[in-house]
Order: structure tokens, then sequence, then C-alpha cells
């Protein structure tokens, strides 16, 4: 059964512990990308406690709302958070990256709750575009469609060319959130790509745009439960979350080297230190 959109009866996803996951995760698999899925951390834990409607027991119930990862190089987040609502069990973390394991470093269609396989940026938008349009079209426009993506991913010309077919349709049912964590893979995104004022460029583009402090959870849920349920403009929605990269550890924070460092024992130690949460 669909679990409403509300936190009612819903455990609340802890960002800390779904971090301490994902340094699990890379240290078992000595992978990369840990700072640019720390920064997406706060946007899923909100989306996932209170606002996106799903089935627990039912990854696949046709009802449920859509979650797009089109940044899909952070899906360590993402799976720290289906493993904390059980869609994955504890041993496919254990097992991340390794051989014959099914969770890989990029986000991949057979994993429950992982609903288009990306990592090669530009295509998710387009997607959950499509997603949108589709369920629109078969009457099915109370279901949502929350996409994540990068600021670096939007240099890409299809993220754009998205925008402007969702607000043709008038795509009310699509919500875009981006990651602004001010860096890509080899700089900041304001020395590759100027893209700012993001927030300006998604209003000129026929969107309803928020920005707020991606980290700060009170103020992602405000503006979240905004977009995707208070208002009432026919139009896609975006919400440009201002993050930082490697949030959470101190010595990763706005360091973009993170992007593919991998840790070693004395630096997992560091990690978990500043990580210590209950594990009850």
């Amino acid at each position: 059964m669909i679990v409403p959109g509300s936190a009612t009866g819903r455990r609340q996803l802890d960002p800390t512990r779904l971090r301490r996951h994902i340094v699990d995760m890379a240290f078992a698999g000595q992978s990369v990308h840990l700072g640019c899925a720390f920064s997406i951390v706060e946007i899923l834990s909100v989306l996932y406690s209170g606002l996106l409607r799903y089935d627990p027991e039912a990854p696949e119930d046709p009802d449920r709302d859509y979650l797009i990862l089109s940044k899909g190089h952070g899906v360590m987040a993402l799976y720290a958070c289906l493993r904390e609502i059980g869609w994955l069990p504890q041993a496919d973390l254990d097992a991340y990256f390794s051989d014959g394991s099914r969770l890989h470093g990029l986000c991949e269609w057979k994993v429950p709750g992982c609903e288009v396989s990306s990592g090669s940026l530009g295509h998710g938008l387009p997607v959950a575009v499509g997603i949108a349009l589709g369920l629109a079209w078969r009457g099915r426009g109370g279901q949502r469609v929350c996409c994540i993506a990068g600021d670096g991913e939007m240099n890409e010309g299809t993220m754009w060319e998205s925008m402007l077919f969702a607000a043709h349709h008038q795509l009310e049912n699509l919500v875009v959130i981006v990651d602004a964590n001010g860096y890509q893979a080899m700089d900041a995104t304001s020395r590759v790509v100027g893209l700012e004022p993001l927030v300006e460029k998604f209003r000129a583009f026929g969107f309803v745009a928020e920005e707020c402090d991606g980290h700060d959870t009170v103020a992602l849920e405000r503006v979240l439960r905004f977009v995707m349920s208070d208002c009432r403009e026919q139009k896609p929605r975006a919400v440009i979350a201002r993050t930082v990269k490697g949030k959470g550890v101190s010595f990763m924070e706005g360091n973009n080297a993170w992007h593919y460092l991998r840790l070693d024992a004395a630096a997992m130690t560091r990690a978990l230190h500043e990580l210590e949460v209950d594990d009850a």
C-alpha cells in the first residue's frame, strides 16, 4: 500500500546514518564519488522521510512517485536510503562494488528503487520528462516525478531542451532538484561553464523555481512541499539546492579531490569518527 506524502508513521532517515553507510560502502568497494554522494544526502532524506509516495513493500507499485537520479555517480547516497527503507538488504551494501555485486558505481535500473540507468550525464532529466508526460497523458498527473541533477550536469544541452519541452507541456508533476554544490568533475562549475543565476534561468524557461540551503532539512521540506503539493501553477517545478560537496566530513567539504579519491584505513577512521551515530 502506498504511504501518503506525509512523515506520519514513516521512519525519519538520519542524514548522519546515511553518510556512514556511504563511507562503509566506499571503503569496502574502494570506490570514488564520495563528495558528490554526500552533497545530496539531505535532499534524499527529506524526500524519502515524508514527501515521496511509495509502498515500502513494493518498489514497483504503479501508483508510486518516481525518483530519477540523473547524477547517477551519486548513487551511494540513494543506496543508503534504499537500505534504510528496506528495499536493499545490508548484505548488498557490504558487497558494494565487489565481484558479482548488483550494486555498481552508477545508478542501474535493475536495482529496486533505481528507476533508470544513469551516470552518462544529461540523460536522466529527459527520461524524467518522458515519464511525467506519460503519466499526464494517462490521467495520472497526481503522481510526481522528482529528478535530482547536478549543477555540472546542467552544462548538457539535453537538460535545457528537456526543460523547454516540460514547460511547453505544462508538466506540473515534474520536480527538478539541482544539487548545486559548485563543482563538477574537473573544477568549479563557475570556471568551466558559468550557469548562474540558475533560479532566474529556470523561471525564464517556464518553471516555478525556488532555492534553499540543501542541507537544512527544515527549509528543504518546506520548499519541496510547496513545489510538490501546495503550488497550483500549471508549470513544471524546480528547486536549486545550495549544497557543499563532501558535506558531513570536514576534510572532504569543499574539496573537489574527493570526487576521485579513495578511502584508506586512516581516512575511513577519521570519517567514521566524525559520523558517530547510534546503530540501534
